[in-house]
């Protein structure tokens, strides 16, 4: 039920008005005078002030005044009579919502008052998905304990602050936009826009468009003017992510933007003066790039003023138990859980780690994701895990330390009893599971329990 302060120094309205908005639902609080108002608003949460202009002591506008410094996104509606029109037009000037002459249908002032309160509600809900995204992508939030990655937050502390462009490169999923959204969100520009832009999206026509926008009738289909990611990110930062596949007649046009920082879109004759903060990523190494003649060197070099590069998470692997668990609590704890997994053993701890990770954390983080969903208990264990990364565990068979006059059956029995020994163990003594982890029948394996003395 919102809360609305009714101010006026005539005693008969605020009566009227709160009784109005009881029937409506809402709250009233009354005040007969600026300073008793602004009691109130340091002492109630207030969701709209209606409030009379001409008061004595401190007036309706000098009350908004000061009622936005409390808080600027609190609706206020000014009540005025015909002849302090001119006074409710400075109030709208200094950030009122609206005004509404006395006398007023009750139904006017309700509409009004509902409308106000809807958007304030929005407002809020805004500001707090800003502040739930700024913690998610705050730079001390990335997850990694590794040197490296410790190299990394320092440089992103130090850069966010500034409007110097920002190169990140390393290999597809090792979390690029991650950083590129942690700079945006600790930057100077963190309540203005980030825009992304992928360059390996689209063809290069179209990528011309998408990024300078384009004018009505500038070609086929252009049926109305569409504003390009240029303008979309004033005062803002812009993404550009795989920067590498950007085609080089469109190098020539960005350099161009950097340069100038104006546009002309598609079709178009008027520079567009553009005021944004560019962050590029690559899975290549554009200094090669430049090498082959594949990008150019001047706009390399604007690009990176500050650059660093993500290493793979096969050359972190000190910090994929940190990512495991991190992914386990997104898919368990958060409102769209998917199982419920509270741990993982440290068998299959060792063997991710063990893994390549060619898709490096986003592969992590999909195969966590399959695991919460299809693990039958609560604890991922390594019969869980995909078989391609059970079957590239390493051998551990140390060959050169088998004893002289060994023969070859009894060695391979041996092998054999120590692989059906580990699979139990790995496997809890599910003999389901440690059948799939050896890539036998459960009767076989069976027979093999038997036939080493270990189906006991």
């Amino acid at each position: 039920m919102e809360n609305i302060l009714i101010v006026d120094d005539e005693k008969n309205y605020p009566m009227i008005i709160g009784e109005l908005l009881g029937e409506e639902g809402y709250t009233s609080l009354t005040a007969s005078s600026g300073m008793e108002a602004l009691d109130i608003l340091n002492n109630e949460l207030i969701d709209l002030v209606l409030t009379d202009v001409n008061m004595p002591g401190m007036s309706g506008i000098q009350l908004l005044e000061k009622i936005k410094e409390i808080n600027p996104d609190i609706p206020v509606i000014i009540m005025t009579a015909y002849g302090s029109v001119e006074k409710a037009v400075e109030a709208m000037h200094k950030g009122a919502y609206t005004f509404i002459l006395k006398p007023f249908e009750n139904q006017a002032l309700i509409a009004h008052i509902a409308k106000a309160i809807s958007v304030y509600r929005i407002v809020q809900e805004n500001s707090i998905l800003r502040d739930a995204i700024s913690s998610r992508y705050s730079f001390d939030n990335i997850i990694g304990k590794s040197k490296p990655m410790q190299e990394i937050y320092e440089i992103i502390k130090k850069v966010a602050p500034s409007n110097a462009s920002f190169l990140i490169e390393g290999e597809s999923g090792t979390g690029k936009e991650l950083v590129a959204k942690s700079i945006h969100y600790n930057s100077l520009r963190k309540n203005k826009s980030l825009v992304a832009v992928n360059c390996s999206a689209f063809a290069e026509t179209l990528l011309e468009s998408e990024l300078f926008g384009h004018e009505k009738g500038a070609f086929t289909g252009a049926s109305t003017m569409k504003k390009g990611r240029f303008e979309l990110s004033d005062k803002g930062t812009l993404f550009l992510d795989e920067i590498g596949e950007l085609p080089i007649s469109l190098q020539v046009k960005l350099l161009r933007v950097l340069q100038e920082k104006t546009i002309e879109r598609v079709g178009g004759t008027l520079s567009i003066p553009v005021d944004f903060r560019l962050i590029a990523a690559t899975n290549k190494d554009l200094e090669n790039e430049v090498k082959n003649g594949n990008f150019r060197e001047d706009l390399y070099y604007r690009l990176n003023v500050v650059k660093t590069v993500i290493p793979p998470l096969r050359k972190r692997s000190e910090d994929i138990p940190l990512l495991i668990n991190h992914f386990i609590d997104k898919y368990t704890k958060g409102p769209h859980s998917s199982g419920n997994v509270s741990e993982i053993s440290h068998e299959a701890v060792k063997i991710l780690c063990d893994y390549q990770w060619n898709g490096n954390v986003r592969e992590l983080e999909n195969m966590i994701e399959r695991c919460v969903i299809l693990c039958s208990s609560d604890i991922i264990t390594p019969s869980d895990l995909p078989l391609q990364i059970r079957q590239s565990m390493p051998s551990t068979l140390d060959l050169d330390g088998i004893p002289e006059g060994v023969g070859l059956a009894e060695t391979l029995a041996a092998v054999e009893k120590r692989m059906i020994q580990r699979a139990m163990k790995l496997s809890g003594n599910i003999q389901t599971k440690a059948a799939q982890l050896l890539g036998i029948g459960k009767s076989g394996l069976n027979q093999k329990l038997k036939k080493f003395n270990l189906d006991k």
